[in-house]
């Protein structure tokens, strides 16, 4: 009789942490993805060292937008460690850096970019985004390794890991649009 207590209090213990373990493995795999920045392309959005949570689930019921933070596999392969970059060029579209300022389809108005510090420099593109593909670029533009410097220039729509909504390490801090 003792014996059996002893075995249903394991096989309830067993049940539990198998239970807790399927839970983690659900909860990482399908519903967010969790990353650490490992470089400063972000700053002063997000430092490096933060520790971000985004959502898996997302993108499943709306597009990826204009300024969308995002988690992604790194277009050219080189490394598994997963990209944290902002999104700027949409399908369809034509994406011009002239003297660090943004521009889109020839418009003569550079996007509104009040979350880089400091500013930009540079001439790049232009750069006509494909279909399900999406042109990124880091908030620290002058540091930052992106779509415009990428010998594959666009990240596609499936490499797309999740939205980031949450940096919670080393101060919590909600990432959202401009």
């Amino acid at each position: 009789m003792k014996r059996q207590k002893i075995i249903i209090g394991i096989l309830g213990w067993v049940r539990t942490l198998a239970l807790t373990f399927i839970c983690v493995l659900v909860i990482q795999n399908v519903l967010i993805v969790h990353a650490v920045v490992i470089s400063p392309s972000m700053e002063s959005t997000v430092m490096t060292g933060s520790r971000i949570i985004g959502s898996r689930i997302t993108y499943r019921f709306c597009e990826p937008e204009r300024f969308d933070i995002i988690l992604f596999q790194a277009p050219d392969g080189e490394t598994e460690i997963p990209y944290l970059k902002r999104i700027i060029g949409l399908p369809n579209e034509t994406v011009e850096i002239k003297n660090g300022k943004v521009y889109i389809n020839d418009s003569g108005i550079p996007l509104e970019d009040s979350f880089i510090q400091e500013a930009a420099r540079g001439n790049y593109g232009p750069f006509t985004v494909p279909e399900n593909s999406y042109f990124v670029l880091g908030d620290n533009r002058n540091n930052s390794h992106d779509s415009k410097n990428w010998r594959n220039k666009y990240v596609p729509r499936e490499n797309i890991l999740g939205k980031v909504y949450i940096s919670y390490y080393p101060t919590p801090k909600y990432l959202n649009k401009p």
